[in-house]
């Protein structure tokens, strides 16, 4: 099958393998299941699917990997929403929280001729209002939030989980990618930063999410399954 065939639903599939692979978590139908809340007989069924049409190959473990096609036209994919994301964000001036959908109804019907003009009216913006980057291979290295000690310098790299809700709770506590400070507060329930803009306190939970550049860092790790979605009852509020 040529990837100019796939369907909407195997594009969806694939984006979410491209973001676990990015994250260095396990490529897994267990945590294709638990990022897009679905049911593991549905994501088995599908996986099979873009098994027989050629995007992905299953090992004897169970462990699931791109082949060159199928990285290809999922990078594709994950470029072309991250470039809608940063348009509608800097160009029509929708708020960085309320794109995501958007994007992911657009990404699936974006001729060429609309990509690269897209592109071009982005200008030199390098990553989606997220802090995902728009280019594959750009990604830089960070550490969670949550890991980071007290008095460190931090700056705000990315949002690992682009849950809506929860994109919605990290802009109203007044967190950015982008934003500099120092870790003022590591506790049990909470994370503080604080800022020139003042102070940005976020739940735990949330800032396992959070991929900070810090000095002092702590040691690099990946990010939890269990974090792959938030929903509200998870952080509160």
């Amino acid at each position: 099958m040529s990837h100019d065939q796939a369907t909407v639903a195997e594009e969806e599939y694939l984006e979410t393998i491209y973001w676990l692979q990015e994250a260095g978590l396990p490529i897994t139908g267990a945590n294709i299941a638990r990022a897009m809340r679905l049911s593991a007989p549905t994501v088995h069924e599908m996986v099979r699917r873009l098994e027989a049409d050629g995007y992905i190959t299953r090992g004897d473990d169970r462990s699931l990997s791109f082949t060159d096609h199928g990285l290809e036209h999922a990078a594709g994919v994950v470029r072309r929403h991250r470039m809608i994301e940063r348009f509608l964000t800097d160009v029509l001036g929708i708020p960085w929280d309320e794109v995501h959908e958007e994007a992911e109804r657009l990404e699936h019907a974006m001729s060429p001729v609309l990509e690269a003009r897209m592109f071009a009216a982005i200008g030199d913006a390098t990553t989606c209002p997220h802090g995902h980057p728009i280019v594959e291979g750009a990604r830089e290295a960070g550490v969670p939030l949550a890991d980071v000690s007290e008095g460190a310098r931090v700056r705000v790299l990315r949002f690992e989980n682009e849950a809506v809700d929860l994109l919605h709770y990290l802009k109203a506590a007044g967190l950015r990618p982008g934003l500099e400070g120092t870790l003022a507060a590591s506790g049990d329930d909470e994370v503080a930063i604080q800022s020139d803009g003042g102070r940005q306190v976020v739940t735990r939970s949330v800032a396992e999410t959070v991929s900070v550049v810090a000095d002092p860092s702590p040691p690099p790790r990946t990010a939890l399954p269990e974090q792959l979605v938030l929903a509200r009852e998870r952080y509160g509020r």
